[in-house]
C-alpha cells in the first residue's frame, strides 16, 4: 500500500475509485466499503484509494468537545495494509481545508488531482465547507464531471445501526464483547514498556507499564480485563488493569499488564494488546496481602477462559 501525506502529493497516472472518510475504528460498516472498493478496481482496472483526514475535522472543528479516536493514525494504517488497499492518502485536515467549497473539493481535488472514475461512499457522508453538500449533491456533480458514486446503506447488527460513536460509548462502558461485535474484531490498545515502581514484582505479579502517546486514543473504563498481545512472534495471554490503583494511594492513571508464563525483560518494547473482555472493576483493597489474593482469582478465572 502506497501512503501519500497530502492530496498534493498523490501522483497515480491510472484512474481511481475512491472512499473518503475517517473510518474511525473500521467498522463492519466500513469494511463492505473497503470491500466494494478493491472489487471495483479490479474489475475496472482502477487505483483503490482512500482519502482520510487528519487530525479527525472535530479535533479541529469542535476545540471545547474533545474527540477520542478508536483507532490512533498507526492502527488505522495497519488495519488498511492487512484489508489490502492500493493507495492511502492521510490529508491535513485544518481550518482552511475545512472553508473549501464543496465545488472546490470535487474539481480541484477529486477530479484534477485524484482522477477519479468512481465513488463509493457511506449514506450519510456529507462535504464541502460547513458540510453542505450530501451523497445527493455529489450525484449531481458526478454528472458534471464524468464520474459515478455508489452509496452504500446503513449496515446493521442486530437491529442496531453500526457508528463509530456506538462503538466508543461501549468502549467507555467497558463493554468489549459488544464493542467485539462491531468492529468484527478485538480492541486494542498499543504503546510503549515503561519501568513502573515495581509493586507488581515485589507481589508475584510483575506488570508491563504501558504508556500511549496519543491522547486522543480512547481508553476502556477502569477495571480488569482479560488480555492477548504478541511479542517476539509469540502470542501470550494475560490481564490487564486501567485505573489509579487505590490500594497504594496512587492519583496517576496507568495501564499495567501481567502476562502469564511470562518472564523476559520488554522494558521499551512497543506492544500491541488485544483487550478480550472486562472481568470486573477496580476497587481499593484493605491490604496489598488482599490484593495479591483477587489477582490470584483474576488469573484462575483468565486461565479458566482460556481453557474454554
Amino acid at each position: 500500500m502506497k501512503i501519500y501525506k497530502s492530496i498534493e502529493d498523490y501522483k497515480e497516472d491510472k484512474r481511481s475509485v475512491v472512499t473518503i472518510g475517517t473510518f474511525d475504528g473500521l467498522h463492519h460498516g466500513h469494511q463492505k466499503i473497503f470491500r466494494r472498493l478493491i472489487n471495483t478496481s479490479k474489475n475496472d482496472d482502477l487505483c483503490s484509494l482512500v482519502l482520510t483526514f487528519f487530525p479527525h475535522p472535530r479535533m479541529i472543528l469542535n476545540k471545547y468537545n474533545e474527540v477520542k479516536m478508536i483507532d490512533t493514525l498507526d492502527e488505522k494504517i495497519l488495519h488498511l495494509k492487512e484489508i489490502g488497499i492500493d493507495s492511502l492518502i492521510i490529508h491535513p485536515f485544518d481550518k482552511n481545508f475545512s472553508l473549501l467549497s464543496a465545488n472546490q473539493f470535487i474539481k480541484d481535488f477529486l477530479v484534477e488531482k485524484l482522477k477519479v472514475k468512481h465513488i463509493i461512499i457511506g449514506y450519510d457522508h456529507r462535504f464541502g465547507k460547513g458540510r453542505e453538500a450530501s451523497v445527493k449533491d455529489l450525484k449531481d456533480y458526478a454528472n458534471e464531471f464524468d464520474f459515478t458514486v455508489e452509496e452504500i446503506h446503513a449496515q446493521e447488527i442486530e437491529k442496531i445501526t453500526i457508528s463509530s460513536t456506538k462503538i466508543r460509548n461501549s468502549i467507555n462502558e467497558g463493554d468489549l464483547k459488544t464493542t467485539e461485535k462491531y468492529l468484527g474484531r478485538y480492541f486494542k490498545l498499543s504503546g510503549k514498556v515503561v519501568k513502573g515502581d515495581g509493586l507488581g514484582k515485589k507481589i508475584n505479579y510483575p506488570t508491563a507499564n504501558i504508556f500511549i502517546e496519543e491522547k486522543y486514543k480512547i481508553i476502556p473504563k477502569d477495571g480488569v480485563y482479560f488480555i492477548k498481545t504478541k511479542i517476539d512472534n509469540k502470542s501470550f495471554n494475560g490481564m490487564m488493569n486501567i485505573g489509579h490503583r487505590p490500594t497504594i494511594g496512587s492519583n496517576e492513571k496507568s495501564i499495567e499488564v501481567h502476562l502469564f508464563d511470562f518472564n523476559k525483560d520488554i522494558y521499551d518494547k512497543f506492544i500491541s494488546i488485544e483487550i478480550i473482555s472486562k472481568i470486573r472493576d477496580e476497587k481499593k483493597f484493605s491490604s496489598i496481602e488482599n490484593l495479591k489474593e483477587q489477582l490470584e482469582k483474576d488469573e484462575n478465572y483468565c486461565l479458566k477462559l482460556i481453557n474454554k
